[in-house]
Order: structure tokens, then sequence, then C-alpha cells
């Protein structure tokens, strides 16, 4: 009630989403009761497991507190047993719960309407709930147990970032499906694969109770309950380490990165990305930069099947070539870096992870995207092979080239637009753009082959393209930590001189 109290929006706020969720998915399972018995079972598969791997995922995700943490039980006496039958049973009584009967109630009804005894669904409902809040309470025990010293937002993105990253292309290929000849063979093979699968076997047990469907939806729970009081009787029954939130609170990015050299440069340089307008700016100009190479192309006649394909390279061309020069940007950590004894090596590595994570989702969503507009989703290997090798043959050379090479740029609180005079530069820029094209040169000959008609070479392109594009990655980070190793001197001299 306390919490009630106190954070009355927010309560409303939630109440009012899960009103809204529950609406929509109610909806949809009554629309299914008068549609074929295929798109019911596709729908019920792949939206259902989508809704488990959301109670499975969501409190590994929220930085929240479980409220019926068994530890909070152990003042009462109480044995482990009884701890975790009491607080499996009070699982039903929160908002997702709740939400989560009506839709089943609503799932039920619809396995009604195609034939299914009022028995059956009446257990399977049941079965479908106890399923998830066994899901949900595993997951929060794993987070209590695992990520109690690590929870934080800067977590959180991480982990949403993740998820975006398979979310989104996934979307991509769903809505370019074709359903004016039925359900698309894709998606029946992904309902057969799901149904055998704890995230799904709940959902589809009514409709197709095969031996397989039957077992997994049964055991399920089985192992979840036994999972649950293993869990419960660790938390009551062993010793834990103090957590030290108290001495991590409050260092962001440095409590998700490990505890190694390597590690507080990646969470020196997150922080810096996330906060310097420089950097913001270089990211926001790459994908206005790739519609632009594509809008003459257009313009001139080229297909949109063939100018959907080019905006996902150009990209991941111009993320790889986007650090070549990440020295000048942040002298003075150039100078705590070297004073500190930091490695070139984990110099080199650190500095490439803020960069990673901004490559990857837009990578995510140009590749697919671009996939789906040129309408053949067999060219999807190619395009991963060709831009990983631009991206990460990018990187690489740009590890060398900012060291080796590095020029002024605009100081921190400068306009982003605002550059220095400069005699170089111009070296390295041209050194890292036309490496990394080089770099990918076998992925585009063996794409090339794949438009030509030659049996699985995409496959090849997607395995040079990878190869080619890690082994760069590899020997620049080698040779630029060995350079940060040997001119430090001259760093430093750089570093206070722009």
């Amino acid at each position: 009630m306390g919490a009630l109290r106190y954070q009355r929006g927010r309560a409303l706020a939630a109440v009012a989403a899960a009103l809204l969720l529950v609406a929509g998915a109610s909806f949809a399972l009554v629309r299914l009761q008068d549609a074929p018995m295929t798109s019911t079972l596709v729908v019920l598969g792949i939206g259902g497991s989508a809704v488990t791997l959301c109670f499975v995922l969501v409190p590994l995700i929220a930085p929240v507190r479980d409220p019926l943490d068994p530890r909070r039980f152990g003042v009462t006496g109480r044995g482990w047993r009884s701890v975790a039958a009491a607080t499996a049973l009070a699982s039903p009584i929160s908002l997702p719960s709740v939400a989560l009967i009506a839709v089943a109630v609503s799932a039920a009804r619809t396995w009604s309407a195609h034939g299914v005894s009022a028995t059956a669904s009446v257990f399977a409902a049941a079965l479908l709930v106890v399923t998830h809040l066994l899901f949900a309470r595993v997951a929060l025990g794993v987070a209590a147990l695992v990520l109690a010293d690590r929870r934080s937002r800067e977590l959180t993105s991480l982990l949403l970032l993740g998820l975006a990253v398979i979310a989104i292309p996934v979307a991509v290929f769903l809505a370019s499906l074709n359903w004016a000849d039925g359900v698309p063979p894709a998606l029946q093979s992904a309902v057969d694969a799901l149904s055998v699968t704890p995230l799904g076997a709940a959902w589809v047990l009514p409709l197709a109770p095969t031996p397989a469907v039957v077992a997994v939806a049964i055991l399920t729970p089985v192992a979840l309950g036994a999972a649950w009081a293993l869990i419960v009787r660790h938390m009551l029954t062993r010793t834990e380490r103090p957590v030290s939130v108290r001495e991590r609170r409050g260092l962001g990015w440095f409590t998700v990165t490990p505890g190694t050299p390597g590690g507080a440069v990646a969470a020196r340089s997150l922080i810096y990305w996330l906060r310097d307008p420089r950097y913001l700016v270089d990211i926001a100009i790459i994908p206005i930069a790739a519609v632009a190479v594509v809008v003459p192309l257009v313009i001139v006649g080229v297909s949109r099947e063939t100018a959907a394909l080019i905006p996902a390279p150009v990209i991941a061309l111009f993320l790889g070539w986007l650090v070549h020069n990440d020295l000048a940007y942040d002298g003075s950590a150039v100078w705590l870096h070297i004073s500190s004894a930091v490695r070139g090596v984990s110099d080199r590595v650190g500095r490439l992870v803020p960069l990673f994570l901004v490559a990857l989702p837009l990578l995510a969503i140009a590749i697919p995207v671009g996939v789906g507009l040129h309408d053949d989703w067999s060219v999807l290997p190619v395009m991963v092979g060709v831009c990983s090798a631009l991206l990460l043959g990018g990187l690489g050379l740009s590890s060398i080239a900012s060291v080796v090479a590095p020029y002024a740029v605009a100081r921190h609180g400068d306009s982003p637009f605002q550059q220095p005079q400069r005699t170089g530069g111009g070296v390295s820029q041209g050194f890292v753009l036309l490496g990394a094209i080089l770099t990918s040169v076998p992925a585009f000959w063996w794409g090339w082959r794949f438009l030509q008609g030659v049996a699985d070479a995409q496959w090849w392109a997607l395995g040079v393209g990878l190869g080619t594009g890690i082994l760069v990655l590899v020997v620049g980070i080698l040779i630029g930590g060995a350079v940060f190793d040997r001119r430090g001197d001259r760093l430093m001299a750089f570093a206070e001189t722009t």
C-alpha cells in the first residue's frame, strides 16, 4: 500500500498499460475463433512464445527488487520448503499475473471454439498460467543471486540493446512474408520448432496434442518448480558474500564492464561517447550519408531492389572508419592510460566497445530492411558477410591509424562542425577507407558469384567476410597496441598540443 500511496502516477500508468495489452491480446484471440486452424496455431505458437519470453527476460532486465524474495522470510523461522511453496502460491497476486490470467481465459475460449472440450481448455489455461508464473519466479531468483550487485540502468540498456538486435530483424522478416497463399512455410516451420520447447508447448497443447508437445508442456512446470525450490534452498541455507552495492553505487558503466584495464577503458569510452556531442554528431551523419548515396542512383535509373542493398555496406564502412582518430578526442584520457601503464592492446580493445554497441543495432536495422526491400532473403548471408568485412576491417585498420597518424580535431565543448587548421589527416582517413574496401573484396567477389547463380556462394561470402574481418581486426589491435606501447611519449605530446 505504501508503494501505491507514494507512486500513484506510476501505478496508474502500469494499470493502464496492462489493461491496454490485455484488451489487445483478448481482441486478437477472439478474432482467432473464426480463423483456420493453421493460422490459429501460428499466431498462438509465435505470439505465445513471445509472451513467455517476456516473462523470462523482463525479471532479468528490469532493475527491480522481488517483493517475494525468499530471504525476506528468513526471519520467520520457516523451512525452505514452506517458503518456496508460499512464495509460489502468492505469485498470482501481481499485476502481470492478473493480466496473464485474463489472457489465458481468452485463450481457453479460442481453444473451445476450435473443438477442444471445456475440461481440456480449462486444464490447458491453468497449466499455461502456472508455467508462466514459475518462469517469472525462477527468473527473479536467478536475478537476485547472479545480478544482485550489477543491476543498473546501464546493464538494463545493454540487455535491451541485445533484444533489439534480435527482435528487429525478426520483425522485418515477418513483415516481408506473403500471406496471400495461406500460412507461409517459414512460419509453419517456426511453430513446429517452438511447439516442442518450453516457450510454446503450453500455447499449442490443446490444438496439437502430440506426445512431444504433451511431454514438454507438462514437464516444464515440474522442472521449473524444482528449480525454484533449489533456488529458495540456496538462499535460505547459504551464507552469502555481502554485496558491495554501496561501494559500487554511482559508478555507472564501471559496474557493468569487467574489472580489467580494458574494461575500465571501455567504461570510460562509453561515458565519453554518451556525453560528447562530437561523437553523437558523427554517428547521426552516417545513416544520412548512406541514404544520400542511394538517392542519386535511384534518380538515374538503378532499380529499387538493387539500390536497397547499398545503405547497409555504406553504414558498415563509415562505422569502421569512425574511430580512425579516436585518440584526438580525449587527450586527458590518453595521458591517464599511458601514465597508469595500461597496455596498448587493452586501450585498443576498450575504445572499440562503444562503436560495437552503436554498430550492432544500426546494422541490425539496415541489413534486414535492405534485404526486405530487395525481396530476396537468400541474399542475407552475402550482406552479413560484406558488412562484417567492412566494419571489422575498418575497426582493425582504425586501431592502427589512430596511434600512427592522429590529427587535431575540434576540442571538447566546441561546435562539432568547427574544425581546427591542420596539415595532416588525409593519409589516415584514406588508409582506413581504402583498406576496409580492400578487406571486403573477397566477400564482394563471392557475393557477385552468388548473383551469377553459383551454388552455395552466399555462404562462402558470409564465411570469407567474417573470417577476413576478424583477422584484420585482431591483427590491427595487436599492431596498434604495440605502436601505442612504443610511442607513448609522442602520443602524450600530441595530446598536450591538441
